[in-house]
């Protein structure tokens, strides 16, 4: 059993990543509680304080939910235009003895038991070989493989590991 596809990261799909890692960590949801707490401050209080601080709470609690994503989105087109490896495609092969990735001339195989851990999104397969690092994959390139990807993933991975939604596609 195994799955072969070939994958061009877009600034979409860093994105995404960028995204998931930033709201999916403690200082993304905080982000997020602090700012919508400063909007609904803002709109109690006012008429009820000077103008100006009712302004300075609706200012902070915008750039708390939209600084964030726009500077995740601007620094996720840096990252593509910077990188030579991530503006070509990747060939994968994900069979029983791990990951292979290819690009060119140059190859990495990644086993099973270096993973980190494998997970899924509503736009993407996440494969981190540590805490930050990941191979991107979006399921749009996977396609119809997506299943056989779990399915190697469950037989060689702990249950720990996994965070897939195994009918997603």
């Amino acid at each position: 059993m195994s799955a072969e596809f070939e994958v061009t990261i877009t600034d979409k799909d860093m994105f995404h990543f960028n995204i998931y890692h930033a709201y999916h960590g403690f200082q993304g949801i905080i982000a997020t509680v602090v700012g919508v707490w400063v909007l609904i401050m803002a709109g109690l209080t006012f008429g009820k304080i000077e103008a100006l601080y009712t302004v300075l709470y609706l200012v902070l609690g915008i750039v708390c939910l939209v600084y964030v994503p726009g500077n995740l989105y601007l620094r996720s087109k840096r990252q593509l235009s910077s990188s030579q490896t991530l503006k070509n495609a990747l060939r994968y092969k994900v069979d029983d003895a791990g990951i292979h990735v290819s690009q060119g001339e140059q190859s990495a195989d990644l086993e099973w038991k270096q993973i980190y851990k494998m997970v899924s999104n509503k736009n993407q397969l996440l494969i981190y070989s540590s805490r930050v690092n990941a191979y991107i994959i979006p399921k749009e390139a996977i396609g119809e493989q997506y299943q056989t990807i779990v399915g190697l993933a469950i037989n060689h991975l702990e249950g720990f590991r996994l965070k897939l939604n195994p009918f997603s596609i």
